[in-house]
């Protein structure tokens, strides 16, 4: 790994720099990323945000998403872009293949790679690494990136804090996962201070559902929603059909998982959906409850302890049926 202080000297002078997330990017990916954009234009840099995928229409109000280009949707723009890069900055994914298919151009530049990440075992691709899985969001170990390793809290301004403060909001459970330490506040009230409108990114991305979102929700948990009282478990099950049914579009489905755990007594949750090319899962615990091993061992994912996800290519049927049949396994660990 590269020094610290030979970073600094090759962020000091302009570069072409390209910043990634990972597919299917969420706020801690969109603030994280744009955060990393609008600080590093201030000192010049030639900067582009690409993203492997689409994601939710609620991060559209974020300074700088109007440059951001969508990788599947313009790709030989984007890897020309990134061959022509001296810098890649890969931030809140830890391993390539979080990229899809952008993964292996990336690998074959000769630029220098950066990973800012709080995701266990990251792969070894980078250069110089800003990790710590204790961080609540990719997005707190951004603004230490700018605050405590550049020096450079002067950069922090009102689109920067913007951006950095909807990383940490959504990551954090709107600050009440366990993870949001009184460290995490402090930095969230420096972000306020910086001119972060905390109220308006609340509403802005939580208070900004179309018809066809709430009425799928209302579906979902009226319909879909089984609980398995003998694992404090509970799941939601949906089919191609029925997002299709509700319009679905990018980001509807976005904390669903969330209402099952909600549940009294309820220590798992997941969400599993059907998509065009696989089933995705989304699970959710309390706890000590390793959500993200059962993602890894058994679903080709991962994550974090509480928050993890994971794929399968068997039909939605059988997924179901797996998951079911892995609970017996936790039984102790579900019901203490």
């Amino acid at each position: 790994m590269v020094e610290t202080a030979a970073l600094k000297d090759l962020l000091a002078k302009p570069k072409q720099i390209v910043v990634t997330t990972h597919h299917k990017p969420d706020g801690d990916a969109m603030g994280s990323a744009l955060g990393l954009y609008n600080y590093l234009i201030q000192k010049g840099h030639h900067v582009t945000v690409i993203t492997p995928t689409d994601y939710p229409q609620f991060f559209d109000w974020m300074p700088g998403n109007g440059e951001v280009i969508i990788y599947t949707e313009n790709t030989e723009a984007a890897n020309i872009l990134i061959n022509k890069a001296e810098i890649i900055i890969c931030t809140d994914f830890n391993a390539l293949g979080r990229i899809n298919e952008m993964g292996e151009v990336v690998r074959q530049t000769s630029a220098f790679k950066i990973m800012i990440d709080h995701h266990l075992e990251p792969e070894d691709f980078d250069d110089w690494r800003w990790w710590n899985i204790n961080a609540c969001a990719s997005a707190q170990l951004v603004y230490e990136f700018i605050a405590d390793v550049m020096q450079e809290p002067q950069y922090i301004n009102k689109d920067v804090a913007s951006c950095l403060y909807t990383g940490i909001m959504t990551d954090s459970g709107s600050f009440r996962f366990p993870s949001t330490t009184s460290s995490v506040h402090r930095i969230t009230a420096a972000l306020i201070d910086a001119g972060a409108d905390n109220a308006r990114i609340h509403q802005l991305v939580y208070d900004n559902s179309s018809e066809s979102r709430l009425r799928f929700l209302g579906f979902c948990l009226s319909e879909k929603l089984t609980i398995l009282p003998e694992y404090h478990t509970a799941y939601i099950a949906v089919t191609h059909e029925e997002l299709e049914r509700y319009e679905i579009i990018t980001g509807d489905t976005e904390g669903v998982v969330n209402f099952a755990l909600s549940i009294t007594g309820i220590k798992l949750a997941a969400f599993i959906v059907e998509r065009t090319d696989k089933i995705k899962l989304s699970l959710r615990s309390r706890g000590e409850f390793p959500a993200n091993e059962i993602c890894k061992r058994f679903f080709s994912g991962g994550g974090h302890r509480n928050a993890a996800g994971g794929s399968s290519t068997d039909t939605l049927a059988e997924t179901v049926e797996k998951f079911k049949s892995i609970l017996p396994e936790y039984k102790k660990l579900l019901i203490q």
